[in-house]
């Protein structure tokens, strides 16, 4: 590299460091503030430290967290906030920048936020219902809490159950979740709710045909058609041996 060119590169490279300094929300600023740290724009140490960035103990000098969903930076009383219940008061740490940024930034490149769950306390963090309100389609309406034997905090969508992998829902059982599901228990199901479904009747049935186990009833049976067997006659089969080896 020629001395001239090195010159040049060395002038350009103080120029934009003084100009960095001189207006660092032109050069370095990512976009404008949000409207309420309006007034801060221009004093970019209200929020910054020095080579570090944003500091969360900055903005807890202003935004006290027991404060925080329930009153303003002035003291006043929250006319609409944000969550229906106030939650920063249950975060494991103080560490604002997790979740927020000041700045609103290019609006074509900003990437939309997401709250981590995992920064909840554990005894807060499968309290869905107490943040986000209950859907009111007619198959949650039947079910009460329990948001996790569904859903992950990652993401509503897609839940992670599927029916059909357990047993189909035909139009003959097309029931109330409670029926099957006692005490909106998802991780346990029973039979002996409907028409012939009683324990005696079952076991009686079971052992006409030299099936001793018949406990769980959706490893054999896929839905409610009683000939709808898994794995068609290989799993009467298995099942007579599982008996006769249960018997010797």
């Amino acid at each position: 590299m020629s001395r001239i060119l090195k010159i040049i590169l060395i002038v350009n490279l103080l120029a934009l460091g003084a100009l960095a300094l001189i207006y660092p929300n032109l050069m370095v600023g990512p976009g404008k503030l949000i409207p309420g740290h309006k007034p801060l724009e221009g004093d970019c140490f209200a929020c910054h430290t020095s080579l570090r960035g944003a500091s969360s103990a900055k903005c807890v000098s202003c935004h006290k967290p027991v404060d925080i969903g329930r009153l303003t930076t002035t003291g006043l009383a929250v006319k609409s906030p944000l969550t229906s219940t106030p939650f920063h008061q249950k975060l494991i740490s103080e560490d604002c920048v997790a979740c927020h940024s000041d700045h609103a930034g290019v609006k074509r490149y900003v990437v939309k936020g997401g709250f981590n769950h995992a920064l909840l306390k554990k005894e807060t963090r499968d309290q869905c219902q107490a943040c986000h309100k209950a859907p009111t389609d007619s198959l949650h309406q039947q079910i009460t809490g329990n948001c996790l034997q569904c859903h992950t905090q990652d993401k509503w969508t897609p839940a992670t159950f599927e029916h059909n992998k357990f047993f189909v829902l035909d139009r003959d059982h097309n029931a109330r979740c409670e029926t099957c599901h006692v005490r909106n228990d998802y991780s346990r199901y029973t039979c002996y709710s409907c028409h012939e479904h009683t324990p005696d009747n079952i076991r009686r049935k079971h052992i006409e045909e030299g099936i001793s186990k018949f406990d769980d009833c959706v490893e054999c049976h896929r839905s409610g058609n009683k000939h709808d067997i898994k794995g068609g006659g290989e799993g009467r089969d298995q099942g007579k041996r599982q008996g006769k080896k249960d018997h010797d």
